[in-house]
């Protein structure tokens, strides 16, 4: 009896990818930048480099959002209904992961 792979692998085009991660932690960044920008005064309590941590946690949530898009492209590319549901997935759970990268990162500042 001759054993049958049924398991397809697909290509990871590593330029087109690093390109979509960097464009989602470029979106991040430039939210919790603003988000941050307009903070005012922080709490004395505190720790000193608190902004190291939301500046590092939100735009790696942000990448992870793109690695995401960039692996619906196979459904993307089918066209009609799988495309639209790919995008629409696409973009919750970029905003879902924006989400938690934004609570994780202000974990113990802003967000007590």
């Amino acid at each position: 009896m001759t054993q049958k792979n049924n398991l397809i692998t697909w290509p990871v085009s590593t330029p087109a990818l690093a390109k979509r991660m960097l464009i989602g932690a470029a979106i991040a960044l430039l939210l919790i930048v603003i988000f941050l920008a307009g903070a005012g005064e922080p709490n004395p309590a505190w720790p000193r480099f608190w902004m190291l941590q939301p500046l590092l946690v939100v735009p790696f949530a942000g990448a992870m959002g793109g690695a995401f898009y960039y692996f619906m492209d196979h459904q993307r590319s089918r066209g009609g209904g799988r495309k639209i549901l790919a995008n629409v997935l696409s973009f919750l759970v970029y905003i879902f992961g924006l989400w938690m990268g934004t609570v994780l990162g202000l974990n113990g500042t802003m967000w007590n």
